[in-house]
């Protein structure tokens, strides 16, 4: 990590160790959260390696299913459905017959690479040291 990336890091660490959170957080604020929301969608058990395969390249759908050993149809179905409706891959329709579907990274998921990959890096160092 260059000198540049570590303040970067450290101003983004003292900012986010001065915002006080109130004595108690209400559970509809928390629930109601962005952040909250994310991280949710990113403990999904599929959602990190639907992301990681389409990070590749555009799949179509039973591509992605022969490549995720383990995932039934029905979940593979309502992962890409989550992050459709999250903004973050774009199914694509092809109007041939029969008619084919693409799924691909939007700029928001290829945008959320460049976190998971520094969360992935920061667990790689911890296992290390």
């Amino acid at each position: 990590m260059s000198a540049g990336n570590t303040d970067v890091t450290a101003a983004r660490l003292a900012t986010a160790l001065t915002v006080k959170l109130p004595e108690q957080v209400e559970s509809a604020e928390y629930e109601a959260c962005p952040v909250t929301k994310m991280v949710r969608l990113l403990g999904d058990k599929w959602i990190l390696l639907v992301l990681m395969l389409l990070a590749e390249r555009p799949h179509r759908f039973n591509e992605l299913r022969r490549r995720i050993s383990g995932i039934s149809q029905r979940m593979l179905t309502r992962t890409l459905q989550t992050l459709t409706a999250d903004g973050l891959v774009a199914r694509t329709v092809h109007p041939t017959v029969p008619p084919a579907v693409d799924y691909s990274l939007t700029d928001q998921g290829r945008s959320l690479l460049v976190p998971l990959t520094d969360l992935a890096d920061w667990v790689v160092r911890r296992q290390a040291a």
